[in-house]
């Protein structure tokens, strides 16, 4: 969706534009039960609250975890309480160390339970966890479960909420006409050390380069995607929306975006294409550049950087140093670690994706800059 929304939301924010819609808002006319429990993190006005964006139950955050007087780089937030919500109004005034071991169990049984009241009816269902953002927080019991540290007792207990819902829908006899979507936002945050995670793409969260941006995405609807389908396309959520919207028989907004429906894609249908000319790629920091919507190629526009210096421990961030790309082309499907620039090879497509991402910059990034 084209929102006007550069970096993280902080209570400063207005949110989400209320004028461009949500799944929720394109599903619920078609005769769908909605409900999002996790992070919302699209803004807490009134306007921009679950409840006035299409939800009709909600539980969770308002804003990311780490965005709390107790983290420790909470110097943006001394004075700021992180509260807990539901259905619109607040019902933790200030969240504790403690309640933060429990979200993950409390977002999963707020989901199971929606599962079972709604079973009868079409739902969209969004669980979108706080772990493993840091602060890393799990319950009791998944503390040391794993024997290799916090992180991964609390990829244990993600593991576990993905199971306890899968099993939930079994239960409620609708896994087989049920689309379900495991996926994240971005890659690891290398300067929390053993507190992040692992890619073994170039650079990391916060940066535009395949360690930023590409992520784990695997899809199960039994009835309509065969077991063990692999897709190599190039795909984004932006494109959720509108594959949700045509599954559903629901009708798209009125409003320009960015998503078409990719639901060949999905399928893995081998005549299946991907109708984007590109993806933009940017950052809170920078409009990076763009992939052609094959995911053949990849452009970056000249931009600075950050790299990691120094890891860190424990829950303590290390630190980055700034570095810097020049005007760079690269072959994503024999180089997917973007080691080579092959622009001097490939000028014709070079020049066609710097044309796009110069026009998608100078429509939608600049505004950022006023």
């Amino acid at each position: 969706m084209r929102h006007k929304i550069y970096g993280a939301i902080s209570p400063r924010s207005r949110g989400l534009d209320p004028s461009y819609a949500t799944i929720a808002e394109v599903l619920k006319p078609a005769g769908y039960a909605t409900g999002v429990f996790g992070k919302w993190h699209v803004g807490d006005h009134p306007e921009t609250r679950p409840p006035a964006r299409g939800f009709d139950e909600s539980s969770g955050l308002m804003y990311s975890n780490d965005m709390w007087r107790h983290h420790p780089e909470s110097r943006r937030f001394d004075e700021m309480n992180l509260q807990f919500w539901r259905n619109g109004e607040i019902e933790i005034e200030d969240v504790s160390p403690e309640q933060q071991r429990m979200l993950t169990t409390w977002y999963t049984e707020h989901a199971v339970d929606f599962i079972e009241r709604h079973s009868d009816e079409p739902f969209f269902l969004y669980v979108p966890h706080n772990m493993p953002h840091v602060p890393l927080f799990c319950s009791d019991k998944f503390e040391g479960k794993s024997g290799h540290g916090l992180y991964a007792d609390v990829m244990m207990e993600i593991d576990w909420s993905v199971g306890q819902i899968m099993d939930a829908l079994d239960e409620a006899g609708v896994t087989e006409n049920t689309l379900f979507i495991f996926t994240s936002d971005n890659g690891p945050w290398l300067s929390y050390g053993n507190h992040a995670g692992y890619t073994p793409y170039r650079e990391a969260k916060g940066t535009g380069f395949d360690g930023g941006t590409r992520s784990a995405c695997v899809m199960r609807m039994p009835s309509q995607i065969p077991a063990g389908t692999v897709s190599q396309q190039a795909f984004c959520t932006v494109d959720l929306l509108p594959t949700f919207a045509k599954l559903a028989g629901a009708e798209l907004p009125e409003d320009p975006i960015d998503g078409v429906d990719v639901w060949d894609i999905i399928c893995a249908n081998p005549d299946a294409k991907n109708p984007h000319d590109y993806y933009p790629v940017s950052t809170a920091r920078n409009f990076d550049g763009v992939v052609s919507g094959d995911g053949k190629w990849k452009l970056h526009l000249p931009h600075t950087y950050r790299t990691l210096a120094e890891a860190g421990n424990d829950g303590q961030p290390g630190r980055y140093d700034t570095a810097s790309i020049e005007l760079s082309l690269f072959d994503m499907e024999n180089d997917s670690y973007e080691t080579t620039n092959v622009i001097d090879q490939h000028p014709e497509v070079a020049k066609q994706l710097q044309t796009y991402a110069e026009r998608h910059r100078d429509m939608w990034w600049v505004e950022k800059e006023k």
